[in-house]
């Protein structure tokens, strides 16, 4: 008796460690071989229930309703696992004041697992205090952090948050490459994707991105050597977005071993979960289930996923919970009186100006009206803004150019309020005047419109010019016509030899939005930075104009839809 207790425990950790198989629970395993028990290895599977956020952007205002549905689905299902794939950070008020502390409170309040970080985390690295507010994020964290496919090392204050190793247990407040986790006596391995898009779309400064798809291979492979079989990836890919970058559709054809992929960055409301069974050459391959959960903490995700002693996806099913259905968690209600009252103040202080309707920022990635693909009211608003700032500091600027992904949310009628423009323009990007050439010009625009009809987060506003395109036409051919602006209100067409003084913010300026162009110029000494923060500048606009009324009117024509 004492003999068999003694091989139960040794045999029980030696299966704990991963020395013999840890596909069936190592108690169990004892007891039957003990006992001399047939193993029906054919028979077992395991089931494992996650739950998931992405893209929830500082909105705040429904948290505690959010922790009422985790909290629901705990006591349904206690081992269920809960993700966040990014963009924690930017987007209102609440980021603008603290940083994203506000929203790891709550976040360490209802016991988050694991967090991979999306673009936005990336927004404020050219700041002077660089990515101290995202070190300072994952310090403060109740969780760790995967991460396979980001350099930190020449980042100050990144770089001692990160861990090359795999870790037999993840620590809270770290970064690693890839996490186990056990859930009921099995391994769960866990890896981490970020766009290689940010150095385009976001401040990532000394921050590199490695290629997604070899990043992703490694981590599987560095997992399946520690007895791993069933894995999933947390990306901020986006679920379709631009394959020349990266998508998690790409992603699930091109790396074996990777059976859920927990995503984010597109924004996309995956109702019920989709199923990838072939690969890149369409051969039938293991079952890879993808989800998202859309955007701003609507939704809960969840998904239930069914596992054979292979590790191989068997049986799923997953939901989005709709969380404004549910009411008010009390401890976190309570909670987010301390933020929402330090922000009231803030965000109900008026402008000056005041509009009679509502202008409106929508979306739409199937033709239809969309700040990411079409002229907007807003968008027309903001870029005049931007030529009358400019034209202050340097009365030679001709147009100025704002890109769509810059502008994050609508203005409401009635009077104007601070809050209302921080909420529109968030990242506190600065306005810079550029030395281009007609022809430089012409590039960016071709740029600007080269996913048309679909969205892009480089679409841009224009303000002092117009121009016609043909979205029929293959990209980088599509640009018609270009005109600027003249004091009395006519236009002439845009010499292609001639150089002009326009106006946008750093970021695009800079090269963001994948503007190389763009980014050419500033490298060359042809941009200067004004300095003026955007929100401060559409501020003083909507204040000067007081009367808000802007218009669409054909500074932006598509020919084809004509």
């Amino acid at each position: 008796m004492v003999l068999n207790q003694k091989f139960k425990k040794l045999l029980a950790s030696s299966l704990a460690v991963g020395l013999i198989s840890s596909q069936i629970a190592a108690p169990a395993l004892a007891d039957d071989l003990v006992q001399g028990k047939k193993h029906k290895f054919k028979d077992r599977t395991f089931n494992l229930s996650l739950m998931h956020t992405n893209d929830t952007h500082a909105h705040l205002d429904t948290v505690a309703k959010r922790v009422t549905a985790i909290k629901e689905v705990r006591a349904e299902k206690p081992d269920a696992l809960l993700l966040d794939a990014g963009d924690v950070f930017s987007g209102t008020l609440y980021f603008n004041e603290f940083k994203g502390q506000a929203d790891l409170e709550f976040m360490n309040l209802v016991g988050y697992d694991l967090m991979t970080f999306g673009n936005h985390e990336f927004d404020l690295g050219a700041s002077p205090e660089g990515h101290e507010a995202l070190a300072d994020f994952v310090k403060n964290a109740d969780f760790p952090f995967v991460s396979s496919n980001v350099d930190f090392s020449k980042d100050m204050n990144m770089k001692a948050l990160t861990n090359k190793r795999i870790p037999l247990k993840a620590k809270d407040s770290n970064i690693y490459p890839a996490v186990i986790k056990r859930v009921n006596h099995e391994k769960v391995g866990f890896i981490g994707l970020t766009t290689e898009e940010t150095a385009d779309i976001a401040s990532p400064e000394n921050v590199q991105f490695k290629n997604y798809i070899e990043s992703a291979q490694k981590a599987v492979k560095d997992l399946e050597r520690r007895g791993v079989n069933k894995i999933v990836a947390i990306t901020h890919l986006g679920y379709d977005d631009n394959p020349e970058y990266d998508n998690d559709l790409t992603l699930a054809k091109h790396v074996d071993g990777i059976d859920v992929i927990v995503g984010g960055h597109s924004h996309t409301q995956l109702n019920a979960p989709v199923v990838i069974k072939e690969d890149e050459k369409g051969k039938v391959k293991d079952s890879t289930v993808i989800v998202q959960a859309y955007q701003y903490g609507d939704f809960l995700g969840t998904l239930d996923v069914e596992f054979n002693r292979k590790g191989q996806v068997i049986n799923q099913s997953g939901k989005l919970i709709e969380v404004k259905t549910k009411t008010d968690d009390p401890e976190a209600a309570k909670l987010l009186q301390k933020y929402s009252s330090k922000i009231a103040e803030l965000k109900n202080t008026p402008t000056g100006g005041e509009t009679a309707k509502a202008l409106e920022n929508p979306r739409s990635d199937n033709g239809g009206p969309s700040v990411r693909s079409n002229e907007t009211e807003l968008g027309n608003l903001i870029t005049d803004g931007m030529l009358n700032k400019a034209k202050e500091v340097n009365p030679n600027v001709s147009f100025a150019l704002q890109n769509g992904g810059g502008i994050r949310a609508p203005i409401d009628a009635g009077p104007i309020t601070y809050g209302d423009v921080l909420t529109t323009l968030p990242f506190g990007n600065t306005l810079a005047t550029m030395k281009l050439t007609g022809a430089e010009i012409k590039t960016a625009l071709e740029h600007s419109v080269s996913q048309s009809p679909k969205e892009s987060g480089g679409f841009l506003h224009v303000s002092g010019m117009k121009f016609t395109y043909d979205s029929t036409k293959a990209a980088g051919s599509r640009v018609l016509t270009m005109e600027v602006k003249n004091a009395d209100d006519s236009y002439t067409a845009i010499d292609t030899a001639k150089e002009y003084v326009i106006a946008t913010n750093a970021f695009t300026a800079k090269g963001g939005d994948g503007y190389t162009v763009f980014k050419t110029a500033y490298e060359q000494g042809r941009v200067t930075d004004l300095g003026l923060s955007d929100w401060e500048n559409l501020r003083d606009y909507v204040a000067k104009l007081k009367t808000v009324a802007p218009k669409v009117e054909g500074r932006i024509v598509d020919v084809a839809k004509k």
